[in-house]
């Protein structure tokens, strides 16, 4: 048997397995954020390295205070969003606490619109016309309002989300918006 007959095989035991889900309840806490995840709106706690389970029904994603608002849009089927998780986890718990005022949030569904079991994440990308995966949101919020906005499409090394990030917290500082430290 050939190194790729090997590899067709193991995805195909993979995708062949019946789906494992975590029940679905707000306030359930996670390590990570994965395909067996229920879909919602998960925000990091800083102070216990933990994934939090903050919404799953109801509007779109909304800011809650002012600051910087650093959001991936996952999917659960989506091969190159596994790929990201790679960054996006390290990224967060490395360098997460080096931006003032921020927060990090995963929206979770498992194909965009179509396929979700949360009206908030559904939609949290319909509001921000998310059509990519994975895509990066980064929001700027000052006085209750988004003062600034730019996506990111893709998967990107940490070395790269720290640059973006900086670079966009640079530039709202420039204009008078959230700051890092």
């Amino acid at each position: 048997m050939s190194g790729d007959d090997e590899i067709l095989n193991l995805l195909r035991k993979l995708l062949s397995r019946p789906e494992r889900r975590i029940e679905a309840k707000t306030g359930l806490e996670v390590d990570s954020v994965g395909p067996e995840s229920p879909n919602g709106i998960y925000i990091f706690n800083q102070l216990n390295g933990k994934w939090v389970l903050q919404q799953v029904d109801g509007d779109h994603l909304k800011p809650w205070e002012d600051g910087l608002y650093v959001v991936y849009f996952d999917n659960t089927k989506c091969p190159a969003c596994r790929a990201y998780d790679m960054y996006w986890y390290p990224f967060v718990k490395l360098f997460g606490h080096t931006f003032k005022d921020a927060h990090f949030i995963i929206v979770l569904c498992d194909w965009f619109t179509r396929e979700c079991n949360s009206s908030a994440a559904r939609n949290s990308f319909e509001h921000f016309d998310i059509h990519a995966s994975p895509t990066t949101l980064l929001l700027s919020v000052e006085n209750g309002a988004v003062k600034a906005m730019r996506k990111l499409e893709g998967v990107k090394r940490i070395d790269q989300l720290v640059e973006e990030v900086s670079k966009f917290v640079n530039e709202s500082t420039a204009k008078g918006v959230a700051g890092s430290g």
